[in-house]
C-alpha cells in the first residue's frame, strides 16, 4: 500500500497533515501515530510528490524533513511559509543551533529534532491547530498605518496596492499584536497565547517573527514607529487598529 494510499480523506472534518520525510520506517511510524491520534495524512518520500499534492489540497500542517534527496529543504520551508498558509514544523537529524535558527528565520512554526517520540510530534501538532480553530468567526481584515493585513491571504497590502507575503507564524504574532494595540504584550503572555515552550528557542522565535514583520512593514530596525521593544517589559504596538 502506497504512503498516499493512507490519508482517510472520506472524512473531511479531522485535520489534515501532509508529511515529507524520504525515511521510510519513519514515514510509517508517524503515519501510525498521526491516524491512531484522529488525523488525516498524506505522506511522502520525495518534495516532486509532495509539491504536487499541495496544489489539490491545502494541509493544516506540514511536517517536513530537511535533508531530502530532491530539494533543498529550507528553500521547500521558506516557500511554504509564504505560499502555504499551514503551520510548517520541521523534522529534522541538524541539531545545531544555528540550523534551528535558520529553519525559524525561513518561517517554520517548530523545529523537532531526531529522534523523536511520535508522541511528542502529535502534541506539537495538537498546539499549533489549537490557536487556527480559535480563530473561527474572527475578522480577517485589519488596517493601519497606511497598511491591511489580509489573514485569509496571508498577505499584507501597502497604502498603493503593492503586496507583501506574510508566514503563518509570522500572522499569529502580527494577529496578537492588532488585537492589543498600545498594550505592552511581555514574553509571558506571548507564550500563554500562541503556545511552545518557554525559553532561549521561544524566544529566539519570537525575535526573529518581529524582526521580519519589522522589516516587511518597512520599519527602522534601530527606531520602529509601530512595533516597540520595551526592554525588560515586552513588545507594544503603537498604530490605530480597525477591522474588518
Amino acid at each position: 500500500m502506497s504512503d498516499t494510499a493512507r490519508t482517510g480523506l472520506d472524512d473531511d472534518t479531522r485535520p489534515l497533515v501532509a508529511l515529507l520525510d524520504d525515511e521510510p520506517e519513519i514515514r510509517r511510524m508517524l503515519v501510525d501515530a498521526l491516524e491512531e491520534a484522529g488525523f488525516r495524512i498524506m505522506a511522502f518520500g520525495r518534495a516532486r510528490e509532495f509539491e504536487a499534492a499541495l496544489k489539490r489540497t491545502t494541509p493544516d500542517v506540514c511536517l517536513v524533513d530537511l535533508g531530502l534527496p530532491d530539494r533543498d529543504g529550507l528553500a521547500l520551508v521558506h516557500r511554504l511559509a509564504l505560499e502555504s498558509g499551514a503551520a510548517i514544523i520541521i523534522i529534522s537529524g541538524r541539531a545545531q543551533v544555528q540550523d534551528r535558527v535558520m529553519g525559524l528565520e525561513l518561517g517554520a512554526d517548530d523545529y523537532i529534532i531526531k529522534p523523536f517520540d511520535p508522541a511528542e510530534v502529535v502534541a506539537r501538532i495538537r498546539a499549533r491547530l489549537r490557536r487556527p480553530r480559535q480563530d473561527h468567526g474572527r475578522a480577517r481584515i485589519a488596517r493601519f498605518a497606511g497598511w491591511t493585513a489580509d489573514f485569509d491571504r496571508y498577505m499584507l497590502i501597502d497604502h498603493q496596492g503593492r503586496e507583501v507575503p506574510f508566514s503563518h507564524a509570522e500572522g499569529e504574532v502580527l494577529r496578537l499584536f492588532l488585537e492589543s494595540p498600545r498594550r505592552v504584550i511581555s514574553r509571558a503572555q506571548m507564550q500563554e497565547s500562541l503556545g511552545g515552550a518557554a525559553g532561549e528557542s521561544f524566544d529566539r522565535a519570537m525575535d526573529v517573527r518581529i524582526s521580519r514583520l519589522r522589516t516587511k512593514l518597512g520599519e527602522d530596525p534601530r527606531n520602529p514607529r509601530l512595533i516597540k521593544t520595551i526592554y525588560g517589559a515586552g513588545y507594544v504596538f503603537l498604530g490605530e487598529v480597525r477591522w474588518g
